[in-house]
């Protein structure tokens, strides 16, 4: 049961930091100009494999935890 807890907190946690994640966004400079990036629009190359590294992350913990299980028993 305790597993399970640590394990759902986790998630919960990480849930609300992807949430959260895009919520800071800078705004877009005016004038027209495009900065130094593109149209006026932040790089973020990670946020094309967001759920690919929420899927490893959790299979990472499901791993972990299974594997310390695995040395107290």
């Amino acid at each position: 049961m305790k597993i399970t807890s640590k394990l759902l907190s986790a998630l919960f946690l990480f849930a609300v930091l992807l949430v959260k994640a895009d919520d800071e966004v800078p705004p877009v400079p005016g004038g027209g100009g495009t900065g130094g990036v593109g149209p006026g629009a932040a790089a973020s190359p990670i946020d094309m494999y967001v759920y690919v590294l929420s899927v490893v992350a959790i299979a990472l913990i499901l791993f972990y935890t299974k594997k310390l299980k695995s040395l107290k028993a």
